[in-house]
């Protein structure tokens, strides 16, 4: 089969293309890297100038490449697969779709059928970026006025559009399928999981706290420091690093390249990820897979959903000031902990997140659809 993939957010379609060619399939991975990560991709769709120029030019390169051409499955990581405005979004759907076969929508980041989920009045989740309680989580407001764009204009009549088009949509993580379940019919809806590369992913050489002193590492994405909750996170493991500076260490990066950053993540015992999440993604997964804690999304409606009922490695807690720090704290204090937890989740990541098994999902999908 030959397939592109077409945009990209945090290596999700670099290393899904990785593991589809081991498969034996011809991919493409056409992408920006992931702005900062600069993540890999076969073309380079980059603004070579700002502003409406760039634009334009992005988009008439675009029409014009014959490498965009004559594929089986093309999957789309976003409504927004390129910078570009919805109504040259558009257009170039439209192109893709004269010239490719299947057309597939990746849900794996934020756009209109997430936001609507996650606003409803009967959202299932307790709590969210956006939501604590029912209440709006008033630090995340600025954040819930950019996203809830999606909702308004000429965007949300777009991804409206690409919705009933598409041949279906993949989705990367629980929250994001509850969502699409509210806007499509399940036979054109296929829960896949976030892909990981088990095998560019070592395990650690070295016991986890082996001289009792637990290692936290904290990477700040500083443009969603505070929607991800890496700001209440950090504060805590600051203070417990003051607290018992013979128990715990922190170390905090900030905007690193993807590569720089992973190798730096090593030096972790708990990697310190996410807060508002009911599951882990990316970051996590790759913590867990190279044998590493994580504190991050992990709570039981998750871990039931992918039917999982043993290997539950994630350390979870509601976003809680007092919970947070009890739930560090315990780790801090005890180890072991942090061993038996680094130890499940080499584990779960080979039975649930394995790119080869990701893939697998993806191509069942599609040739189902085809």
């Amino acid at each position: 089969m030959k397939i592109l993939l077409l945009g990209d957010y945090s290596n999700y379609h670099a290393c899904l293309g990785d593991a589809l060619r081991q498969l034996g399939h011809t991919v493409v991975v056409a992408s920006d890297g992931g702005g900062f990560m600069k993540t890999e991709a076969t073309i380079a769709l980059r603004r070579c100038l700002p502003g409406p120029a760039g634009g334009a030019l992005l988009y008439a390169q675009m029409l014009a490449d014959r490498r965009l051409r004559g594929f089986d499955v093309v999957s789309l990581i976003a409504p927004s697969f390129v910078t570009l405005r919805p109504a040259r979004l558009r257009k170039l759907y439209k192109h893709l779709r004269r010239c490719n076969g299947g057309i597939f929508l990746g849900s794996v980041g934020t756009d209109k059928a997430i936001m609507d989920f996650l606003l409803a009045p009967d959202c299932p989740l307790r709590y969210s970026e956006y939501m604590n309680g029912g209440e709006l989580y008033k630090p995340n407001a600025a954040v819930l006025r950019e996203n809830a764009l999606w909702q308004q204009g000429d965007i949300a009549h777009w991804c409206e559009e690409l919705y009933d088009s598409v041949d279906g949509v993949t989705t990367a993580l629980y929250e994001y399928h509850l969502a699409m379940q509210r806007r499509l019919d399940n036979d054109r809806l296929a829960y896949t999981g976030i892909p990981v590369d088990l095998g560019s992913i070592k395990l650690l050489d070295r016991p986890l706290a082996a001289d009792g002193c637990v290692n936290l590492f904290l990477g700040v994405k500083s443009a969603r420091n505070v929607f991800k909750g890496t700001d209440r996170i950090g504060a805590v493991a600051r203070r417990l690093a003051r607290e018992f500076p013979d128990r715990c260490r922190l170390t905090s990066v900030t905007d690193m390249p993807y590569r720089e950053y992973l190798a730096a993540m090593r030096s972790a015992d708990i990697v310190l990820d996410q807060l508002y999440s009911y599951s882990p993604a990316t970051n996590a997964l790759q913590a867990m897979a190279a044998g590493q804690a994580v504190l991050s999304g992990g709570e039981n409606e998750f871990y039931d959903f992918i039917s999982e009922p043993a290997l539950r490695p994630v350390i979870n807690c509601s976003p809680s000031e007092d919970e947070i720090y009890a739930t560090l704290k315990e780790y801090v204090l005890n180890p072991e902990k942090v061993v038996e937890a680094g130890k499940q989740g080499r584990q779960f990541v080979k039975k649930h997140n394995d790119s080869l098994t990701v893939a697998a999902r993806h191509l069942k999908f599609w040739n189902e659809k085809l």
